[in-house]
């Protein structure tokens, strides 16, 4: 967009992937926060199934772990449990981890990608994808219905199973470098 034009590729970067304060709603929460409003939900919908937690308990709950997580106090049920369609719409239980599952899983392949791809960044930053399209193509797309799971896909693919150190560690390095920290 116009609005953009003279605007350096790193200065837009930056811009757009600010730590905000955090929200309250999960789908403006920036990438950082966001895996927390994911937790709060698991916990919760866990709570639910177990029975250690009360329908009617759920709205305290909820405020409870936004204020633990994110240290934000919820005004109203709209801004809190009430703000997504998942439950009500009979999304419950677990659907709500497959957000942050996928960014673990694209963070995991995407590494396997950028040892087996020669010069991945600059290609990417010259906006030429054809080359990870393709990889993407003959590793994942075309052999993911042979998979019984995501975790048998994934091994496929990188060499192992899902792990959550990758994921921490492309959180960290991106915001530490980000931030100068």
């Amino acid at each position: 967009p116009a609005e953009f034009d003279g605007v350096p590729a790193d200065t837009l970067y930056a811009a757009m992937n600010t730590v905000k304060n955090p929200s309250t709603i999960r789908v403006e929460s920036d990438e950082l926060t966001y895996p927390l409003h994911i937790f709060l939900r698991t916990e919760l919908e866990l709570g639910l199934m177990d029975g250690s937690i009360a329908i009617d308990d759920l709205p305290a709950k909820w405020n409870e772990k936004m204020k633990a997580y994110l240290g934000v106090d919820i005004t109203d049920d709209a801004k809190g449990v009430l703000q997504d369609v998942h439950w009500s719409s009979g999304a419950l239980p677990g659907y709500f981890p497959t957000y942050t599952l996928g960014s673990m899983y694209a963070v995991q392949i995407y590494n396997t990608a950028h040892k087996q791809i020669a010069d991945l960044d600059a290609k990417i930053e010259k906006g030429e994808f054809a080359e990870l399209r393709e990889w993407l193509r003959v590793n994942v797309h075309v052999v993911g219905s042979e998979c019984e799971s995501a975790d048998e896909l994934l091994t496929r693919v990188t060499g192992k199973p899902l792990d959550a150190q990758e994921y921490i560690d492309y959180l960290t390095n991106k915001y530490t470098e980000l931030y100068g920290l």
